[in-house]
């Protein structure tokens, strides 16, 4: 799998810098927060404010927002001023970068269930999908996960109320002996991913909320 070498992703997190008092605020708990993430009130004025799609990012010590500066085909690029990148492919992480321990890449072995539309899947749907790490320079590890429905919730983003499927996947990682749920909520018409809590290793958890979305690659 081709990946973007981390330097080239540093660089573009530059570009946002000083682009809004917002962006360099709200990325300052990710540097200095020990106890647990510093809620931030984001509004959509401020949201509105800058030019680009933005995700409010949630780790276990930190909060955030991230834009995206750039898309390359399906695959997004989230950075913020402090040089965090976070990559997506259709609402799944699939590459970070100054987040603590590192996803340092992700393939499935034919159609991703997230390219073909979760509301497409049918209760228990399996998939495989294979991870690197960058702790330990762990290559090829596999990621078993089912996918289960449960039904529409309401969730307010920002100053709206979006009714949402929820998703659920449960991933084993044997290798790790780790195990986990991954939830994701829907568009039940497109499938776009609203929100979503991601567990990416045993020790990065993230939980993304779009503020800002780009529509591009829903299906």
């Amino acid at each position: 799998m081709k990946i973007l070498p981390s330097c080239a992703c540093l660089s573009m997190a530059l570009l946002l810098c000083g682009c809004n008092p917002l962006m360099r605020a709200s990325w300052y708990t990710l540097e200095t927060s020990v106890t647990g993430p510093a809620s931030i009130n984001v509004t959509r004025a401020q949201v509105d404010a800058v030019p680009y799609p933005q995700i409010l990012v949630t780790t276990a010590v930190s909060e955030g927002v991230m834009a995206m500066p750039r898309r390359r085909g399906d695959l997004e690029f989230w950075v913020a001023s402090g040089k965090q990148v976070l990559m997506m492919r259709n609402g799944l992480v699939v590459r970070t970068v100054g987040l603590g321990v590192s996803l340092d890449g992700t393939r499935f072995s034919g159609e991703s269930p997230f390219k073909r539309g979760l509301q497409h899947l049918p209760d228990g749907y399996a998939s495989t999908r294979w991870i690197d790490l960058y702790d330990g320079n762990r290559i090829g590890l596999a990621v078993n996960s089912r996918f289960s429905p449960h039904g529409i919730e309401i969730l307010r983003i920002l100053d709206k109320d979006y009714a949402l499927l929820r998703i659920d996947e449960q991933v084993d990682v044997p290798t790790l002996n780790f195990r986990a749920t991954n939830r994701y909520w829907i568009d039940p018409l497109d499938g776009f991913i609203w929100r979503s809590e991601q567990h990416l290793t045993p020790r990065l958890v993230l939980k993304i909320v779009q503020l800002r979305p780009d529509r591009g690659a829903v299906r």
